[in-house]
């Protein structure tokens, strides 16, 4: 009788692993088939300043140019949940918790057709005008100064909040009523451009 007892508990704990098993890999496969929706697009608007000036023998000021423009750039952050392992699913019963991986950037653009030029409040000098080349130089410098600042915008924690729905909503259907979802650290949201200053 002890005997048979033993094989029933042993034939039980395979079955719930087993069960188990199944819930983790059926979970697994339905975050990854919804990777594509985790995304959150966020536009930027930026005011592009930049000033040249003229020295005489590189020493006293003879003028000044200013330029003053609007842009605008596209951010697309999302959240990779191919990159989903086993290990950052943990299941009891009708208890699931996941541990998501870190915030990514996408795509960022930084479109020349949403550049526009202020002309009244941009002044050229007779002898001191601002170019194509120097107006390239206001840009990119526009540019690597909204990389530098992205991750202090709240696009992590919107993108995150966005998942977070969304994986709620998912894995209610999946019949789970408690559920707790973190993510990894996304303190390197997007690589920062150097500039070397010509100046």
């Amino acid at each position: 009788m002890r005997k048979l007892l033993t094989i029933l508990f042993v034939f039980g704990l395979l079955v719930f692993s087993g069960c188990q098993k199944n819930k983790r890999h059926l979970v697994i496969s339905k975050i990854k088939s919804t990777a594509k929706l985790a995304t959150t697009e966020t536009i930027i608007d930026k005011v592009v300043i930049g000033q040249k000036e003229r020295k005489i023998f590189g020493l006293v000021s003879i003028s000044n140019a200013e330029f003053v423009a609007y842009s605008q750039a596209i951010v697309k952050t999302g959240i990779d949940l191919t990159k989903i392992k086993r290990d950052d699913i943990k299941i009891d019963g009708n208890i699931i918790e996941l541990e998501l991986p870190s915030v990514e950037v996408i795509d960022f653009a930084y479109p020349f057709e949403r550049y526009v030029i202020d002309t009244v409040l941009s002044d050229n000098d007779i002898f001191n005008k601002i170019d194509v080349i120097d107006q390239e130089d206001f840009f990119r410098k526009a540019e690597v100064d909204i990389r530098k600042y992205l991750k202090y915008m709240g696009i992590t924690e919107q993108t995150q909040e966005n998942t977070r729905k969304m994986m709620e909503g998912m894995l209610k259907n999946l019949g789970y009523e408690e559920i707790y979802i973190s993510f990894s650290d996304s303190t390197n949201l997007i690589q920062e451009i150097l500039v070397v200053d010509g100046d």
